[in-house]
């Protein structure tokens, strides 16, 4: 039996390419909606570039919801400046007691600069596809989608949170219910091993909101968490990815040219790499197929204040609980991840 998969994503470079994995598994997954978060880009972007790469692939029937677009409790607020600890420690109390957090009413949200070099203005790449001639869904509607599956499909259900961790950990505070319903949530954010790649201690999809990330690793939720450790292991190189090139197909040509963009930003500024990181496709491919990668159980919490605000680290209140709720993968079997992650993107491409 197939899964039923909702990608939840910021979409940009890397998050694209997960959504080409996903149509490429048709044989494992049933793709029944993306939700659009944010991080690469602003909410209504994401969800722009998540119509326009499902449109070139040929898939208009996926439908495309926008979820929460602002953090919990800001470290810094737009027209303000930095918020001090206890402002933000009451609005994460107030968050979780059903308000609306710290964020001003009215306020927009926009990415960091570093987020826009890394993705480019338009989030992928600055290559041009058409709009897709079909709008995203209502408003904030993210939301009540993910409460509505997981309750339709429980354990068949697997969810891919790949930004921002706010919606998801408003689908756990707004239904508790859903703790036990045997979802699958599988999230690209943290590490546990290497330094973050936004902060010496933080990884960038958990510093969007630590305050979100951290209220899901600590609800009772069933998480697994890919984090850098693993996907700087997934090297896509220019070599591979021009492969494309040869397909003929305006797919195929639209991931050559973004791909390029983000190898060359990690050629500059991560050269160890060797090529791009995987990071939300590898994400995607092991919540379709967990023998991918080897995991270790943690009860997780994010470190909220200091230096090390947005690390992910075990919680030292659950370090004796027998029940561990996240499972950190710690090993990957890269080999066979890339040559799955080639298959199912030029099938994906070759069909658009």
């Amino acid at each position: 039996m197939r899964k039923k998969l909702i990608l939840d994503l910021d979409t940009g470079i890397d998050d694209a390419m997960a959504i080409a994995y996903a149509l490429g598994s048709t044989d494992e997954a049933d793709l029944i909606g993306i939700t659009a978060t944010y991080g690469n880009v602003a909410v209504p972007l994401a969800a722009r570039n998540a119509l326009a790469v499902l449109h070139l692939f040929g898939r208009d029937d996926v439908p495309v919801y926008p979820g929460v677009d602002h953090p919990i409790a800001p470290a810094v607020l737009p027209g303000t400046g930095p918020t001090p600890p206890q402002e933000r420690a009451h609005a994460y109390e107030d968050w979780r007691d059903g308000g609306r957090g710290g964020w001003p009413v009215g306020a927009v949200w926009v990415p960091s600069p570093g987020s826009v070099a890394v993705h480019h203005p338009n989030g992928i790449g600055g290559a041009v596809i058409p709009d897709s001639p079909r709008a995203p869904e209502a408003p904030g509607s993210a939301v009540g989608f993910i409460i509505d599956a997981a309750r339709k499909y429980g354990p068949d259900l697997t969810i891919v949170p790949t930004g921002a961790m706010t919606t998801m950990a408003t689908v756990f505070r707004d239904a508790p219910d859903l703790k036990d319903s045997g979802v699958n949530v599988t999230l690209m954010g943290g590490a546990l091993t290497l330094p973050g790649n936004v902060s010496p201690a933080a990884e960038a999809n958990i510093s969007q909101d630590p305050e979100a990330a951290d209220y899901l690793f600590r609800c009772g939720a069933r998480t697994t968490m890919i984090g850098l450790d693993m996907t700087h292991q997934t090297a896509l190189t220019r070599a591979k990815a021009h492969e494309w090139a040869s397909l003929g197909t305006a797919a195929g040509d639209f991931l050559v040219t973004m791909t390029d963009y983000y190898i060359d930003f990690y050629l500059k500024n991560q050269p160890e790499i060797h090529g791009c990181g995987l990071h939300d496709p590898l994400a995607v491919a092991a919540a379709l197929d967990p023998s991918l990668v080897t995991t270790f159980g943690f009860n997780l919490q994010v470190d909220l204040e200091g230096a090390f605000r947005g690390r992910t680290i075990g919680d030292r209140s659950r370090l004796q609980d027998a029940d561990k709720h996240t499972q950190v993968a710690l090993g990957v079997d890269v080999p066979r991840f890339l040559d799955r992650f080639m298959t199912r993107v030029t099938n994906a491409a070759s069909a658009a």
